[in-house]
């Protein structure tokens, strides 16, 4: 199957606060396109404030996809949500409109991208129940060590808080005897199913962690200590999921007075700025990706803008509509 005879997917991925959302909702109402979220976070609901979540007026009146699709006390897996973004795809293809997958969760966009099986054997619900009962007792990063000395680079890959992705990591090792890291590059080869337009948005070092500093201080100045405690109050704590989301972890534990909101913003800042570092390295390694630096740009998301539209031109033949420049 040749690339134009394949479904055209347009990707707009990047670190944190990058400006992704405001760069897929612009190119999306310039192409009739619809924007499919691919951010681990933002599919909860009641989670607004902490994810980031594009609101209504950010939407530009484009519609959005895979936002506020579960419960905070449901568990999104990948698989889970690859048949959603794929069933999503097909749904706006289906009335001639062109589907953009944007976010920061690299393997939900990498699932999508490359078509990844998830077929699996029956999992080996002791040794989980072994492995999450020795991270209960000995911590997360003990878990995390296991996982370092078996594979190194899913290890690197991998936050120690994220104990399910941790254990699943170790107990693919244990039943194949292959790492997942080396799994998951196979499956980044793959050729995509898609006709990929592949846009990774990123900024230089410091001003991007400006932008994440600016962010955090925002989220605290629109609420998210009163999120939290509404979300503590409906019974969630860090066993959760998606309590494990940078910003929510942080300000339960000052909730539970292990240190002070000052601290717990200090602490949302820093893993904050970590996670880009993960998200860059991630889709630097993707051969489709065309990483595009705001400051070649001026800074400027029209200017970023008009770049994207030729390439989606040029390699799908869609044809971008005037409609002035963003926010107009």
């Amino acid at each position: 199957m040749t690339a134009l005879t394949k479904q055209p997917l347009i990707v707009i991925a990047g670190p944190t606060a990058v400006g992704k959302s405001e760069l897929a909702a612009e190119l999306a109402r310039r192409i009739d396109g619809e924007v499919i979220s691919a951010d681990s976070m933002q599919v909860y609901k009641y989670m607004d404030i902490g994810s980031a979540k594009v609101t209504l007026e950010e939407m530009l009146g484009v519609p959005h996809y895979l936002i506020d699709v579960c419960e905070p006390t449901e568990e999104m897996d990948v698989a889970r949500y690859a048949g959603m973004a794929n069933a999503a795809i097909r749904d706006i293809a289906s009335r001639g409109h062109v589907p953009v997958l944007c976010g920061g969760t690299g393997f939900y966009i990498q699932a999508v991208t490359r078509g990844v099986d998830f077929t699996e054997t029956e999992p080996d619900t002791a040794f989980r129940e072994e492995m999450a009962a020795c991270a209960a007792e000995h911590g997360a990063e003990s878990l995390h060590e296991k996982l370092k000395a078996v594979d190194p680079a899913a290890a690197a890959e991998i936050h120690p808080n994220n104990i399910k992705r941790v254990i699943r990591a170790l107990e693919y090792f244990r039943e194949t005897g292959e790492r997942i890291s080396d799994h998951n590059e196979a499956e980044r080869l793959k050729e995509s199913p898609y006709n990929l337009v592949f846009v990774f948005l990123d900024d230089e070092r410091a001003a991007l962690y400006e932008r994440i500093d600016r962010r955090v201080d925002f989220m605290m100045e629109e609420g998210l200590a009163d999120e939290v405690a509404y979300l503590r109050a409906m019974g969630l704590d860090r066993t959760y999921v998606s309590m494990q989301g940078i910003g929510y972890k942080e300000m339960l534990a000052y909730m539970d007075g292990e240190y002070s909101l000052n601290e717990a913003v200090r602490i949302i800042k820093r893993e904050s700025r970590h996670y880009a570092k993960r998200q860059e390295t991630w889709f630097k390694r993707d051969r489709d990706a065309v990483r595009l630096m705001r400051s070649d740009y001026g800074g400027d998301t029209f200017r970023i803008l008009q770049k994207v539209l030729e390439m989606v031109e040029e390699k799908t033949g869609i044809r971008g509509k005037e409609v002035g420049r963003p926010n107009e």
